[in-house]
């Protein structure tokens, strides 16, 4: 009788350790304040900076392992990278902004144009993408915020009619244009690029009211609130996408719709779980059987991106404000795990090239351009949530 009791104790035991190992394992969220999140995010800048290439172009991946820099480029990070320096001008500091024009000046020599509209042109295939011009303009619109420069301002315009020419009637845009044929290719949809014009667009109502920007922007809005999981056969919806969340962040103050709202609230939870699981990941073996690998920047910075852009909106629309909090906690968390991921100063002076990995995360030896990118946009957006925070 002992014996059984013992043995059915045991069984519970071993069970109840396997599921706290496992499904019930402890978040860690490390403590991070503004002025770190603001000095990782600067680190982040400054690898960007040290790998900018003399045409304009950025180092496109390193491997630390090797000690190398494998070929190829993609020009939709490209604009992202320089969009991101943009941001971070327009957060305080503008001694960025040689590198980000660098980059800019290199999108501009390889435009396409067609019938009163511009696209930034791949110049290595020939392609015109959509999330390339996109983020393209969004660069513009944040050196606009920067600057207050309007130099820039007729082809921020040519840019955004560039991305109308591609965008369908229920709202949502195809992918590319085939500059041989002079038409779109068709029925080709990209999940990112959709979110990417969307913002763009938000922003150039921002800059240019009145001129109806924000029509195009509301028809993708609906899109992406009403159809776009279905159409696109989402597994999972929805899509975890930090462009459509910097739009409706745009949007906080725009006459939005309970259906946008509906929308919104299902991205932020959605953004929350995934900052959830990752808390609970660890770099050892153990975690990584159980839970698979750590986030790599790129993804985890999106998700920083998304929270911080709904928190605005939270912290406007009173449909929101339940979550606050909320998003607040997650953002926190988020920027925590980032800058205690990233290389720092000293374990970068211990590899054989410290330009290339000082202020870079990696994930199996790699890092890519764009891992900077999110990182960097993420953790400037997280400082002053996490100042207000902070605040009594």
């Amino acid at each position: 009788m002992k014996r059984g009791l013992l043995f059915t104790l045991s069984v519970w035991l071993v069970g109840a350790t396997m599921i706290r190992a496992t499904l019930l394992m402890p978040h860690q969220c490390p403590a991070i304040t503004p002025g770190a999140a603001i000095a990782a995010a600067r680190e982040s800048a400054s690898w960007i900076e040290r790998a900018q290439l003399e045409d304009g172009r950025y180092v496109y991946e390193y491997n630390r392992a090797t000690d190398s820099e494998p070929g190829g480029y993609n020009v939709v990070r490209h604009a992202g990278v320089t969009m991101s320096l943009y941001q971070f001008a327009a957060g305080g500091d503008l001694s960025v902004l040689p590198a980000a024009d660098r980059g800019m000046d290199y999108m501009v020599e390889h435009l396409y144009r067609h019938d009163g509209w511009a696209a930034f042109q791949n110049p290595d295939d020939d392609g015109v993408q959509l999330g390339a011009s996109a983020l393209m303009l969004a660069g513009l619109m944040q050196r606009r915020i920067a600057t207050g420069d309007p130099s820039f301002d007729t082809l921020s315009r040519q840019l955004a009619r560039g991305l109308v020419a591609l965008q369908l009637e229920d709202g949502a845009f195809l992918n590319r244009w085939d500059a041989r044929t002079g038409a779109p290719v068709p029925g080709e949809r990209s999940k990112y690029a959709t979110g990417e014009a969307f913002w763009s667009l938000t922003l150039m109502h921002r800059f240019f009211p009145g001129e109806g920007w924000d029509g195009y922007a509301l028809k993708t809005a609906d899109y992406l609130a009403l159809k776009r999981d279905d159409y696109e056969d989402q597994k999972f919806p929805p899509w975890a996408d930090q462009w459509a969340a910097y739009g409706l962040g745009e949007m906080a103050n725009w006459p939005l719709e309970d259906h946008h709202i509906v929308y919104a609230r299902s991205l932020a939870e959605r953004f929350g779980f995934l900052i959830r699981v990752e808390s609970q990941r660890r770099d050892n073996w153990f975690s990584k059987a159980l839970h698979g690998r750590q986030a790599r920047a790129a993804g985890m910075g999106t998700w920083v991106e998304g929270l911080t852009s709904l928190h605005h909106l939270a912290a406007t629309d009173p449909r929101m404000a339940d979550m606050e909090r909320k998003l607040a906690e997650r953002v926190d968390c988020g920027a925590g795990m980032l800058a205690e991921r990233q290389v720092s100063p000293e374990e970068s002076a211990r590899t054989p090239n410290p330009d290339r990995t000082r202020g870079a995360w990696f994930t199996y030896d790699i890092t890519r351009m764009d891992d900077q990118q999110h990182a960097l946009s993420g953790l400037l957006r997280a400082a002053p949530i996490i100042a207000h925070r902070e605040s009594p």
